[in-house]
């Protein structure tokens, strides 16, 4: 099995730290989505890896091997871009042989391989074509296909599908992720959508403050987040400042009824905190009171295919979202029921 380690990489842009003793590993099959918001250092990091940026301190190894002062085209990586970065005045076949060319292979080696990727790709039928001619879905192919040509090692993808609008994404994410399965080939996917992380990923490693706040199967992360940070990141912003009033059971009092979420950690009784309300695994109940159970004003309950998003008043200023069964009118007041997996406790305030 392929191994590609960062070990504690260190960079800084502008004066200011960028990326601070990041780690992280990709093994062969498996595709790890590097997920962070703009400006985190997401694609400063593929470059270091490739070869095209210099790190101030820590090193990159391939197969335990350091490979930190290997020039790029010896590193046996590729990247590819969100521009796609396709030369207009050639063909199909033509870009996908360029770097072929540039590896000094001989002709009938890069023909080999130039129909092996447009094969991969599912686009041999377009060899002959200017890439000007194709649409965007058919450009990204093409630019995985010659990403692929060199038969890289290690492949790097930085916002592939950024350039195209959401439905052609949608359909995409699951084509790439199909082919890049086939190849069996160590791919880190670099993106700022965390439903296209979540979709496409082996793994996901969320970058912010330079570090790699949380790291994991994209279903343990979703469920367990690590941090207030890695929540919010990912779309849960149901949050309720409380302090434990029991530590037997486990209970967390807010100003909007008392919770409890299944034990975490020993914080001592009037420890303030935040408690998070997930989306889901909640039950629509028709009284008041009682442990686990929200109140609110229905703002807003749409259809969703296979549920309704629930708008919820809780006070004058504080909105929260849910996902139920059962469709409520607006303006009514309701009450949620919360089961305690859907409940997290954080020992941090917002």
């Amino acid at each position: 099995m392929d191994t590609l380690t960062v070990d504690k990489i260190c960079k800084e842009y502008e004066g200011e730290p960028l990326l601070t003793d990041l780690s992280l590993e990709v093994h062969t099959g498996e595709m790890l989505c590097l997920l962070g918001r703009s400006g985190s250092g997401k694609s400063t990091l593929l470059r270091i890896i490739a070869g095209i940026e210099p790190a101030d301190s820590g090193r990159i190894l391939w197969n335990g091997e350091d490979i930190s002062a290997l020039p790029a085209n010896r590193r046996g990586f590729g990247l590819m871009f969100q521009d796609f970065a396709l030369f207009p005045h050639l063909t199909v076949r033509e870009n996908v042989a360029f770097g072929l060319k540039l590896m000094k292979l001989a002709p009938d080696e890069i023909s080999r391989r130039t129909d092996e990727a447009l094969d991969q790709v599912n686009m041999r039928s377009f060899a002959a074509r200017r890439v000007t001619d194709l649409s965007g879905g058919e450009q990204q192919r093409v630019a995985l296909a010659r990403s692929l040509a060199p038969r890289p090692r290690l492949l790097m993808l930085d916002e592939p599908l950024g350039a195209l609008d959401r439905a052609l994404r949608g359909q995409l994410q699951e084509e790439l992720r199909e082919q890049l399965n086939r190849t069996g080939i160590p791919s880190i996917y670099v993106t700022h959508d965390q439903d296209e992380a979540l979709a496409l990923s082996d793994r996901i490693a969320l970058l912010h403050n330079g570090r790699i706040e949380q790291a994991g199967s994209a279903s343990d992360v979703y469920a367990h987040p690590a941090s207030l940070w890695v929540a919010d990141f990912l779309g849960m912003t149901n949050l309720l400042k409380g302090e434990v009033s029991n530590l037997a059971p486990f209970t967390i009092k807010t100003a909007h009824g008392s919770f409890r979420p299944l034990p975490q950690g020993a914080p001592p009784k009037g420890f303030q905190g935040t408690l998070l309300l997930k989306p889901y695994s909640l039950d629509l109940v028709p009284d008041a009171g009682g442990m686990n159970t929200l109140t609110g004003k229905v703002l807003m309950s749409a259809f969703q295919v296979d549920h309704y998003l629930l708008k919820l008043q809780v006070e004058p200023g504080l909105v929260f979202s849910f996902s139920v069964q059962e469709q409520v009118r607006d303006g009514e007041t309701v009450h949620l029921r919360f089961k305690p997996e859907s409940l997290l406790w954080f020992e941090e305030l917002p």
